[in-house]
């Protein structure tokens, strides 16, 4: 992928991403469906990684689609920031990176359907 289509698949995410709200959940493919990238999961999370930290994204509520924050040595810590953000959230995380997905999975109504619409086609 060359740098200008990274550009905007990395800013595709971080505008669906700022959206969702506080104390709800989304997953890795559902980010990726939401900005037309039907089966890209995994670039949803590079795009992430990619982030600065702290960020004013909250890339924190994305996991993913077991329930669970991807653990792993390669995240550098980010993995444990994760799970304190979110217990902050009042979601709550086991010391595995496991969470109630279903209990606090959003899902946005039309108008928000609309509105991350309107965001993307404005990129």
């Amino acid at each position: 992928m060359t740098a200008p289509q990274r550009s905007s698949f990395d800013q595709r995410v971080r505008v669906v991403v700022a959206l969702i709200p506080q104390g709800r959940l989304a997953t890795y493919g559902q980010v990726a469906d939401w900005i037309g990238a039907y089966g890209c999961a995994r670039q949803v999370g590079w795009a992430l990684r990619r982030l600065q930290l702290p960020s004013s994204i909250p890339w924190q509520r994305v996991v993913n689609a077991r329930g669970c924050i991807s653990m792993s040595p390669s995240r550098e810590g980010s993995d444990w920031m994760q799970r304190e953000l979110l217990i902050a959230e009042g979601i709550p995380v086991d010391l595995n990176g496991q969470l109630p997905l279903k209990r606090f999975l959003w899902s946005p109504d039309e108008k928000q359907v609309s509105l991350i619409s309107q965001l993307l086609k404005a990129l």
